[in-house]
């Protein structure tokens, strides 16, 4: 039986298709990357942001003729599952069965009863706050970046975020798990390993915190380089960030959400710092690493924000000036504190926010971008370029696109880069034989 797996959302939501495909495999089901073959389709899901769930329901319902026409399943994983559960059947009968993000194990057994008991709808989203997937290593793809996650979770209640609410309370993946996991990952030729978790800063296990795990994956010696998101600007000690600084395999990249520059929005967000901790947080960084980028996400229309306190985090963007910052206008979730504010912010104010943020970062990531012309970096060539066949891309260090002339044979390998040119978001370069 064959399956095809399809994902939205973010970094932790591509580890857990693998960690799905390694159960179904372990299960004896195939997976398939033509979902024109598939028995059955899975749809891992995001719900951080409305549109992202609307996505997903279109291309249910793209799938409506074929399933018509053969014994075709369509089943739905990760947080828009569990948010909604049996409410997904309501919203659209075809939907064969739901599963949340603690009861993976439990799909083989779904799918063989829907085609061998012909058993109707089915449902499982039981929240199990003490599910790490212990001992389960996943059978990754094609690509050359590995994603490890290294904790479930999260317990910051931002009051804008559905996370805790889907993914339930953070807890750690034992350290020697983690360890096994990057090493397979390294001599599988995945050199390059991005840790996950909601919030990594705040990893704990047996005595070993964050700081602790990335000098021991450091020394694992299959590997190249190390990156992690996301990191709470709340959690982020001296500690990690001398940790950083020390180990030569930890990239010269962190991605440190903002969110706002204004205090009492960041207090009713309920982020649990100000701007001035954020500021000099960054001061720090840059002080350890003088080249490190620093990239953000930033939301425009909170609930009550005035023009005053919009008008810091435009301020606060500036002096910072991030590498790259996602921008986006503020998204209600239903069984968020912020869903429930009464003083919602206007449409148009918000995608007029939005624009403005939007544009502030394209002039400074274009101006970052060309103070790299010069420069000579370690490139780990990932793909050929979407425009040339005799070009390839990779990225930097500071996780920077870069294209430059080059053939297949370069994809997996280190090679340095001269950097010539930055154009919009990427950059432009050319071999250092």
């Amino acid at each position: 039986m064959k399956i095809f797996i399809e994902t939205y959302g973010c970094q932790m939501n591509v580890a857990d298709s693998e960690l799905v495909s390694t159960i179904l495999q372990d299960n004896k089901f195939q997976i398939t990357k033509n979902v024109k073959e598939a028995d059955v389709i899975i749809f891992n899901t995001c719900s951080v942001r409305q549109n992202a769930e609307d996505r997903v329901m279109g291309r249910i319902s793209n799938e409506m003729s074929r399933k018509s026409k053969q014994n075709l399943k369509i089943g739905v994983i990760g947080c828009m599952a569990q948010r909604l559960q049996d409410k997904l059947h309501e919203m659209n009968k075809e939907i064969d069965f739901v599963v949340g993000v603690d009861q993976y194990k439990q799909i083989p057994e779904i799918i063989e009863n829907l085609f061998e008991k012909n058993t109707t709808f089915q449902e499982a989203t039981l929240v199990n706050n003490d599910e790490i997937y212990k001992d389960l290593y996943p059978h990754r793809g094609g690509e050359l970046n590995a994603f490890v996650t290294i904790m479930r979770g999260c317990n910051n209640f931002c009051s804008y975020c559905i996370v805790p609410h889907t993914r339930g309370r953070e807890r750690s993946r034992p350290l020697n798990d983690i360890l096994k996991e990057v090493e397979i990952a390294g001599k599988n030729g995945f050199k390059d390993v991005t840790l996950l978790g909601q919030n990594v800063n705040s990893y704990f296990f047996e005595g070993t915190n964050f700081a602790q795990l990335l000098r021991n994956i450091n020394n694992i010696k299959t590997i190249e380089r190390v990156r992690f998101v996301t990191s709470h600007p709340k959690d982020l000690s001296d500690e990690v960030i001398s940790a950083m600084a020390e180990c030569n395999k930890v990239c010269e990249h962190l991605h440190l959400a903002m969110q706002s520059g204004d205090n009492d929005i960041l207090a009713k967000m309920n982020r649990g710092y100000t701007a001035e901790h954020y500021l000099n947080i960054v001061k720090k960084l840059r002080k350890a690493m003088p080249e490190i980028a620093i990239t953000t996400d930033i939301i425009a229309g909170f609930p009550g924000e005035t023009e005053e306190q919009f008008q810091k985090t435009y301020d606060l963007m500036e002096k910072v000036e991030f590498d790259y910052a996602f921008t986006f206008k503020y998204s209600p979730r239903k069984g968020t504190k912020a869903a429930e504010f009464t003083n919602q912010i206007d449409e148009n104010v918000r995608l007029e926010r939005l624009q403005r943020l939007i544009k502030l970062q394209e002039s400074i990531t274009l101006k970052k971008y060309k103070e790299q012309i010069g420069k000579i970096k370690d490139i780990y060539v990932e793909k050929i370029s979407k425009k040339s066949d005799l070009e390839v891309a990779g990225k930097s260090r500071d996780f920077k696109i870069t294209v430059f002339e080059g053939d297949k044979s370069l994809i997996g390998q280190f090679v340095k880069v001269k950097i010539i040119d930055a154009v919009g978001w990427t950059l432009k370069g050319k071999i250092i034989k």
